[in-house]
């Protein structure tokens, strides 16, 4: 039971265990900032209803617990108790989900107010490679209006053209770029193949490197947006293996640098690409329709510049963001667009960077987008029209090959289907057992906890005792 007393306490065990690990509810990173355990949180949030004329709460600390771990959505009275305890105004509220309104009242992103030019780009780069303020919330930071900014500061520094000017004393040369890019190819790859866990001091120790340089560095014109580019794709890497461990506030920073940096390469290709992995954050921990947006921004600006292979990759990943939002009849015509689109065959121009998107990798975005539409038949014809097109899987991609898996074990559970579940499902345990990556193993989590629900299904029951 918490007293009166203990509403204005110090910092909790609770909360001093919270500061050590991941702020995965951005409730739980508020709730720190005010040094409050759940119990006292809850009392506080009791004390603003009833300031409100809405009556009296429960002070209970397991309310609080629920909302945080469990994805439980208070009670509109006690959203707008939360709302007026961090200040947040009303509006809000009514035209955000819980708890995306919740960003409000959290620190800004630092830098979102710099101008869109090379001293900016060279500042943010430098903040993020000296370790600044690094960012803990397992959670999104930016409010949609943020994002909308950013993307519209991005096309604006792409439409000025203004080339990047030597800034210091070290010669680059074209040849160094070279062992950049190739180095950054490598990096890559190690990402599919070992993950986030493995990754993320290595990408984070690439992205200084090339931030060094571009601080203190002579070059021409071209060698000089070839550098910035390259800053800008170690940053995407950075910002994805960041957001595969679930760390998606910094993945964030990252995001917004990968940008900056392509404005000031002058490449829209790098840039789009960028923004084509944040739409995947944006889906899968916000506002689907904010992975509209950028999937959108990205298209537009790369319309007469991209090869049908990038075409491509952007109509599958607008399909993907599409379902997210249940729109089917779109999602449908960004599928076939893709399929078009690589139907044209490679090029000797495509970027390096696509290697991965194939026919099979479009086939599984397919059933991945049918699952979450709710059609778990067609979900299960597209992942196996994947497995017989050309997608590489276990070998080269065991994490993304995992995820598929574990979507298509969940088709064939909808199906109740439970030996072919059981089938595919140990097949994706094989696949991450070289894998560090947070998303993969909740993804497997996920499907176990639904497993769970049918144990009583020899079969089921034997999978989930061998995998315990």
């Amino acid at each position: 039971m918490v007293g009166e007393g203990d509403i204005t306490g110090s910092l909790s065990r609770e909360n001093a265990m919270t500061e050590l690990s991941l702020y995965r509810h951005p409730l739980t990173f508020l709730r720190a900032e005010l040094g409050l355990s759940m119990g006292a949180y809850a009392a506080r949030v009791d004390l603003a209803h009833r300031a409100l004329g809405l009556g009296a709460l429960a002070r209970d600390r397991q309310k609080v617990y629920r909302w945080e771990a469990h994805g439980v959505v208070p009670e509109p009275s006690t959203q707008r108790a939360i709302a007026a305890l961090h200040g947040i105004p009303d509006h809000l509220v009514d035209t955000s989900a819980w708890p995306q309104w919740l960003q409000a009242a959290c620190p800004p992103e630092r830098g979102a107010d710099l101008p869109w030019d090379q001293a900016a780009t060279v500042e943010v780069l430098c903040d993020l490679a000296r370790g600044g303020s690094v960012d803990r919330r397992g959670f999104l930071t930016l409010t949609s209006a943020a994002l909308s900014s950013s993307i519209l500061g991005w096309q604006d520094a792409l439409a000025a053209m203004t080339a990047p000017t030597s800034t210091g004393r070290r010669q680059i040369t074209a040849a160094m770029v070279d062992h950049l890019e190739r180095r950054l190819d490598h990096l890559r790859h190690l990402d599919d193949a070992l993950g986030s866990g493995e990754l993320r001091d290595l990408a984070q120790a690439e992205f200084s490197f090339i931030a060094g340089l571009v601080k203190d560095s002579r070059f021409d014109e071209p060698t000089g947006r070839r550098l910035y580019a390259a800053a800008a794709e170690a940053a995407r890497c950075c910002a994805w293996v960041h957001f595969d461990a679930g760390y998606h506030a910094q993945a964030e920073r990252y995001f917004a640098a990968a940008l900056r940096a392509s404005a000031t390469a002058g490449d829209v290709l790098t840039g789009a690409y960028a923004m084509s992995f944040q739409a995947i954050q944006s889906y899968t921990a916000g506002d689907p329709r904010d992975a509209v947006a950028l999937i959108e921004a990205a298209q537009i600006q790369t319309r007469n510049r991209a090869t049908p292979r990038f075409r491509a990759m952007l109509a599958a990943r607008a399909a993907r963001s599409l379902s997210k939002t249940g729109d089917r009849r779109a999602c449908a015509r960004a599928l076939d667009q893709a399929r078009d689109a690589l139907s044209a065959g490679p090029r000797d121009d495509d970027p390096a960077y696509l290697y991965w998107v194939t026919l099979g990798e479009v086939e599984m975005i397919a059933g991945s987008s049918a699952l979450e539409l709710g059609d778990a038949g067609e979900a299960v014809r597209r992942f196996d029209a994947a497995m017989a097109a050309d997608y590489a899987g276990d070998d080269q991609y065991p994490r993304t090959h995992a995820i598929y898996l574990a979507r298509a074990a969940d088709a064939h559970l909808m199906l109740r289907d439970f030996d072919q579940a059981v089938e595919v499902a140990d097949h994706a345990v094989r696949c991450l057992g070289g894998v560090d990556s947070a998303r993969s193993s909740a993804t497997m989590a996920g499907l176990r906890d639904k497993l769970a629900g049918h144990r009583d299904v020899p079969a089921v029951r034997d999978f989930l005792d061998l995998t315990a």
